[in-house]
């Protein structure tokens, strides 16, 4: 029995996936502490909290991770990039699911695992006694257990990748693909327009590749229909909106109906 008992090591989430039981999430870039835990009392099963676009330094996602830990809703890190540095420090500091962006090819996605394995699985650097994931050396064989827990999902955002997802896909290790609208249409030469019609068919046919493939498909779709279309053809992972677009659309909202507003106020929806 763990000496830290409040404290469990399980991934729920991870395991709700292989259970095949849908989850919703909310991105999160407002890079504060006090709006993450407003959001994560929501009912949300998952947030995303984005190292990638949004002003997320490592002190900042722990005082994240510390607001929303009371609440039953799983933290999930989008990283800047791939690299293993980084990856060691998300994890250290109590992330257990790792959203890895422009993944393109199977080698750089068996990298990755490795980044989140301790040795000889992998190769994270062991320092459980400096870690707020091991709970500073209190949980009972930390290092035994965690690699067990982590969950990888890696993100298709370009043409490339899209040309190697089964590959990328067939990695163990890799837990769950999720296809970015995003940079997804900018590669294949609709930046900003990732609801452009030529668009559609390929992100689908993504999402049906992947469940193919026998992995968790996700996404984030901002829109409701797109939402439900995803979770139809499979996605069992999908962001549903933005902490930022929330609040810029309703206080865009408010001030029309104030009669201060203007169109220009207005979000565009040229991505997320």
């Amino acid at each position: 029995m763990s000496r830290f008992s409040p404290f469990s090591l399980d991934n729920g989430f991870k395991q709700a996936l292989r259970d095949g039981r849908q989850q919703i999430g909310l991105w999160q870039a407002l890079a504060s502490p006090y709006t993450a835990e407003i959001c994560a009392g929501a009912g949300f099963d998952w947030l995303l909290f984005d190292g990638e676009h949004a002003p997320n330094t490592i002190p900042i996602l722990l005082a994240q991770l510390q607001a929303v830990a009371p609440y039953p809703v799983h933290a999930v890190a989008r990283l800047p990039i791939g690299d293993a540095h980084l990856i060691k420090q998300y994890l250290d500091i109590g992330f257990q699911t790792l959203l890895i962006p422009f993944v393109e090819t199977a080698e750089q996605a068996r990298a990755l695992v490795a980044a989140t394995r301790y040795p000889p699985q992998g190769v994270r650097g062991i320092g459980a006694g400096l870690s707020r994931a091991a709970r500073w050396n209190r949980i009972d064989n930390y290092l035994d257990r965690a690699n067990d827990q982590i969950c990888l999902l890696v993100q298709i955002e370009s043409a490339l990748g899209l040309e190697n997802l089964e590959a990328i896909a067939a990695v163990e290790g890799v837990d769950g693909v999720f296809i970015g609208p995003a940079d997804l249409s900018a590669s294949m030469g609709f930046r900003g327009k990732p609801q452009h019609p030529e668009m559609a068919p390929l992100i689908e046919q993504a999402i049906e590749r992947v469940c193919a493939a026998g992995k968790v498909a996700g996404i984030l779709a901002m829109e409701p229909d797109v939402a439900k279309r995803s979770a139809e053809l499979g996605c069992q992972f999908i962001a549903v909106g933005t902490d930022v677009s929330l609040l810029s659309r309703n206080a865009a909202e408010l001030a029309k109906t104030a009669g201060v507003g203007s169109a220009d106020s207005a979000t565009s929806s040229g991505g997320y």
